[in-house]
């Protein structure tokens, strides 16, 4: 029989001390690799989702708030900013390009986005069916919502007021679907995108046919008969003197807030950074818990078998195949607790994102296997190592004529 297999038979010969040391060791694991799975993605998804946007301009409030839900669409709006005073500050000649946004409605949480093809152009996004809105009232759909929902094109749909699923519905006019994307893995996935009219008539009291039948403006800001409001505008700088001059001269000289998205965002990555280092540590002590258990166990084995393994001795067997044998014994357990932290890592954010598939983590790719993880496979290793090579010198070492003496 080989060493592996003698191993191996020494440890299915204790199931319950074999099984608990492996799965405190995998949970141990597990954390990180949630940890690492959601730290390599969500950095990237953040990053995806503000490309080519330099700056939000919204109402005064937090600049995070305002930057999550102009951005990302997970927190409430900060407010409305009046049309006019948008396009004033919009015109300046370090802005390269404008985009504006009427926010607020929603379908059965998924957020009714109003603003203009540019939008779309933004994230390069293309059409799996239909074609972009021309009329009020005339909406795209993100593949993860037509696919949730089970819509075609064609369908129609009646929208509510606010962020929330439970709201008030503008049922004097429903929407229609003309177009749905095809999954590009960014914010447009989960989004519902229509023109900034028809967020505005969806909460006039009463529309006039005329309204409705007149086509829509596709770039640029929208025309209106009278004063309207936005909710943010996303604004792209010519030249890197824009980032300098334009925020605080928005922040001092008008009502309107200006945030970055790359400043917001950096400062939330180091807000949640104390509390990953905390998980961290939790999942550091539960792994040196389970390197300790499996330490005592191969030492109590150890004394449990003296007799056995001089015999082994007596038979022909070397001092370097017994010290092997220990060795592997914890090189096995921790390859276990490995694979088996890997796969519960990879479970826990696959429960994670489809319990939150409107939220942020909602992009996340709970399959996808990443290069640190192979990292994970040689901490255990390592642990193994460190765990077993006591038991395994003590082996070695051990007095073969004064055992079988006994």
């Amino acid at each position: 029989m080989s060493i592996f297999k003698l191993s191996w038979k020494y440890l299915i010969d204790k199931p319950l001390n074999t099984g608990l040391n492996v799965l405190l060791l995998a949970l141990g694991l597990s954390i990180i690799t949630v940890l690492l799975l959601v730290e390599e993605q969500f950095e990237s998804k953040m990053n995806r989702d503000a490309t080519g946007i330099d700056m939000v301009i919204g109402a005064k409030g937090s600049p995070l708030q305002l930057v999550l839900s102009s951005v990302y669409h997970v927190d409430f709006p900060t407010g409305n900013i009046p049309l006019k005073e948008a396009q004033k500050v919009s015109r300046n000649r370090l802005i390269k390009n404008a985009i504006p946004m009427a926010l607020g409605d929603n379908y059965e949480g998924y957020r009714i986005v109003g603003s203009n093809h540019d939008y779309l152009s933004l994230y390069q996004a293309e059409l799996s069916a239909g074609s972009a809105w021309d009329k009020p009232f005339e909406v795209v759909l993100g593949s993860k919502v037509a696919k949730a929902k089970g819509f075609q094109v064609g369908d129609t749909f009646i929208g509510a007021h606010g962020i929330a699923a439970a709201s008030h519905h503008h049922d004097q006019q429903p929407f229609q679907v003309v177009g749905i994307l095809a999954p590009a893995n960014n914010v447009l996935d989960q989004l519902i995108v229509t023109s900034v009219e028809s967020v505005w008539y969806a909460h006039d009291d009463e529309i006039g046919p005329e309204k409705l039948d007149q086509e829509v403006n596709k770039i640029g800001f929208p025309e209106a008969d009278q004063d309207r409001e936005l909710t943010t505008v996303l604004i792209a700088y010519r030249n890197p003197m824009a980032a300098i001059q334009l925020p605080r001269m928005i922040n001092s000289r008008t009502s309107l807030q200006a945030a970055s998205p790359t400043f917001e965002i950096t400062r939330l990555f180091e807000l949640l950074g104390i509390g990953v280092t905390v998980i961290k540590g939790l999942a550091l002590l539960i792994i040196f818990i389970a390197g300790l258990g499996i330490f005592i166990a191969l030492y109590n084995s150890l004394k449990e078998r003296k007799y056995d393994l001089a015999v082994m001795r007596a038979i022909g067997a070397g001092k370097s195949q017994l010290f092997l044998l220990i060795l592997l014994e914890g090189l096995i357990l921790t390859f276990l607790g490995a694979i088996g932290g890997l796969m519960l890592g990879h479970f826990f954010l696959f429960f994670i994102v489809i319990t939150n598939e409107q939220g942020l983590v909602s992009g996340l790719n709970a399959v996808t296997f990443i290069g640190k993880e192979w990292w994970i496979i040689v901490y255990a290793l390592i642990v193994g190592i460190v765990a077993s090579i006591i038991p395994a010198w003590n082996a070695y070492k051990g007095d073969i004529a004064g055992q079988l003496s006994k």
